[in-house]
């Protein structure tokens, strides 16, 4: 269980340092890290530290397609972690 604990606190802590990132690249008019990059990192389990981060750097926020999508993978990871759970429990 400490090994999934570290795993996803490293992949919380890289999305929000790339989030971070991509806002320094935004202001400096730089080639920016891809939404699907963002994304992918959200999906595999990086939710809460891209959350932070878009919320602490104000990044993100206002692009509509990109919140729509990270919304729609937050809820997909909520019914996932339900459905596991009601599995297990009711087994």
């Amino acid at each position: 269980m400490n090994v999934i604990f570290y795993s996803f606190l490293i992949l919380n802590a890289i999305a929000f340092v790339l989030v971070g990132y991509d806002k320094y690249l935004a202001k400096a008019q730089k080639n920016r890290i891809s939404e699907r990059t963002l994304l992918g990192f959200v999906f595999v389990g990086g939710t809460i530290g891209s959350g932070l981060a878009m919320f602490i750097f104000s990044h993100k926020t206002s692009k509509n397609s990109y919140l729509w999508k990270y919304w729609g993978i937050v809820i997909f990871q909520f019914l996932l972690t339900f459905l596991w759970f009601y599995f297990k429990l009711f087994k």
